[in-house]
């Protein structure tokens, strides 16, 4: 039997469609305000939080990348004052809006079984804490891990030597029951979930159909076209069969169907979609020219595989592996411009300013006098974005295009 033709997408159609459901396409006035920045972070779904800042931290680049007139204190109050976000794990720590928290339960759920023997195995006995946190907690209100732990209390010497205490606040967050609910420096703060989360978030339990349906119809929203391992990874918080089962029912239903997606090479890869599809890349606006440094969690980035086949970007961050063997460098940025990316650029703030040690241009890309340009316009505004005065280019900062060679061989 004949299987029916299935829409192709192509390649240059598919890297503007996910460009511009990854907000990145952009390039009309900005929604101003707070309500401007929520409405960004609702049509992301989240945004990743991250502690390394060799120039900003990563939750303020992925929202700087998008929405120029965003400066990193207005983030903070969305999360401690106004409540309109909290902080807990999709694929990673992440600020997700707080009307998404009721769909999070399961996941709550998942951990508290999946973490409860694992972090017994590397940390002991901590589950003895958990009445003593929470009516500390209780009683005097908001505070770090550290405050909480007793006289007695020895570190273990192993993993991040958390305390017995600190082990039962990180599993009691994992689980739903505190919530974070401001930062200092970068060390979270907790009080109790239904303390943190507005009611109307905090009451409602949704059925887990209602909650699968949810996390699926947004993951294919957000990414316009996904495999059921796609839509599972988005916001992990279901499982890949939960995923496919969804997938499976509602292509029988006719509520999506299978397309076919073009890559730079190779043969096209299968994915579901709404119907539409066509339509809806074609409606989507083209990339702006200018050149934009993304973050190395960049959400149109998290998936390196998908990145490189919409692309051809091979990306791997390299903060784990040992100086000598890394290829480009501790914490190197993506450089996007127009639809490509175009190379990667290894910088980091230095007494004031924003030092640029190397750059890498992808194999067939010169940077001549536009492209430079548009460096020097970008470079400038994330040293400003950043609390830099200046930028500083090192002696051989622009290398030859193409990979370096890899040192491992």
């Amino acid at each position: 039997m004949t299987e029916p033709a299935r829409l192709r997408l192509s390649n240059p159609d598919a890297r503007r469609l996910f460009l511009h459901r990854h907000a990145l396409c952009d390039s009309g006035p900005e929604t101003p305000g707070k309500a401007g920045l929520m409405a960004l972070i609702r049509r992301l779904g989240f945004v990743q939080v991250d502690s390394i800042a060799t120039v900003e931290r990563a939750h303020h680049m992925i929202l700087s990348a998008r929405r120029r007139s965003y400066r990193p204190a207005q983030l903070a109050p969305l999360l401690e004052r106004d409540r309109a976000l909290f902080e807990h794990w999709t694929h990673d720590a992440s600020l997700i809006p707080s009307e998404f928290f009721p769909h999070w339960r399961p996941r709550f759920a998942r951990d508290r079984e999946r973490l409860a023997g694992a972090y017994r195995s590397w940390q002991g006995d901590f589950a003895h804490r958990f009445d003593d946190v929470l009516e500390h907690i209780r009683r005097h209100g908001p505070a770090q891990a550290r405050e909480m732990a007793t006289e007695d209390e020895t570190r273990t010497g192993e993993m991040w030597s958390w305390t017995p205490s600190k082990t039962a606040v990180e599993f009691l967050w994992r689980c739903g029951e505190l919530a974070v609910c401001s930062r200092s420096g970068f060390q979270k703060r907790f009080d109790l979930a239904e303390r943190v989360i507005p009611p109307e978030h905090f009451d409602p339990h949704p059925s887990r159909e209602d909650t699968v349906d949810w996390a699926c119809r947004g993951a294919l929203d957000r990414l316009g076209f996904a495999t059921s391992g796609e839509i599972a990874a988005f916001w992990a918080t279901v499982t890949p069969t939960e995923a496919r089962d969804w997938c499976a029912a509602r292509l029988a239903a006719g509520e999506i169907e299978e397309v076919e997606i073009e890559g730079v090479a190779g043969p096209p890869r299968r994915a579901y979609a709404w119907p539409g599809l066509d339509e809806a890349a074609a409606a989507a606006p083209p990339a702006p020219g200018r050149l934009r440094v993304l973050s190395p969690f960049d959400p149109a980035l998290r998936d390196r595989k998908r990145a490189e086949r919409l692309f051809g970007f091979f990306y791997r961050i390299e903060i784990y592996v040992p100086a000598p063997k890394r290829r480009w460098g501790y914490y190197v940025f993506p450089l996007l411009e127009g639809d490509r990316l175009v190379g990667r650029i290894d910088m980091k703030r230095r007494a004031g300013r924003l030092e640029v040690s190397a750059l890498w241009p992808e194999a067939g890309v010169a940077f001549g006098k536009g492209r430079l340009a548009r460096l020097e316009a970008e470079l400038t505004r994330v040293a400003r974005f950043s609390g830099c005065e200046d930028v500083a280019f090192l002696d051989g900062w622009l290398r030859p295009p193409g990979h370096p060679p890899d040192p491992a061989g």
